[in-house]
């Protein structure tokens, strides 16, 4: 199935996953969310600042999602760590633009993702992100077990 990353590991499937903007988050609840990643969330953002290879400064999505993915991978890959306030979800496409590369939950599982991690907490809670609601995420659980259902067939058709 193109899109889908996915690979035999051990007997197992890894699948991979990426916490992103989501498409319907209005600008201004991503720009609270960026900078709270950016600023308290402790986050490494120097990739996109100015200059850096993630700076698109008419993308606020691209931008937002790639501190919200840094964040989820420094900070235990749990749905908390990917919320900022309703604006992100995971996804299992790999959002990265060309030299923009967004590293996924896999490379981290490996070892292989390195970035700043504090001891913050778990992502931003409805008080960080003043005006944004929580809804939950039950779908997103649905999600996941089909995408490693497919993932499964695959491997084994």
């Amino acid at each position: 199935m193109a899109g889908v990353s996915g690979a035999a590991h051990d007997g197992g499937v890894n699948l991979e996953l990426w916490c992103v903007a989501k498409n319907n988050a209005e600008d201004a609840a991503l720009q609270g969310a960026l900078d709270w990643a950016c600023g308290p969330g402790g986050t490494d953002c120097s990739a996109i600042q100015q200059g850096g290879r993630c700076y698109f400064p008419s993308d606020i999505g691209t931008m937002a999602s790639y501190a919200f993915n840094s964040y989820y991978l420094t900070h235990g890959l749990t749905d908390d760590s990917c919320y900022f306030g309703n604006t992100a979800a995971l996804i299992s496409l790999n959002p990265s633009k060309g030299n923009c590369k967004f590293p996924s939950s896999s490379s981290v599982k490996n070892g292989s993702h390195s970035g700043t991690s504090t001891t913050v907490g778990l992502g931003p809670t409805y008080e960080d992100l003043n005006g944004c609601s929580r809804i939950t995420m039950q779908w997103y659980s649905f999600l996941i077990i089909a995408h490693l259902l497919v993932a499964v067939m695959l491997v084994i058709g």
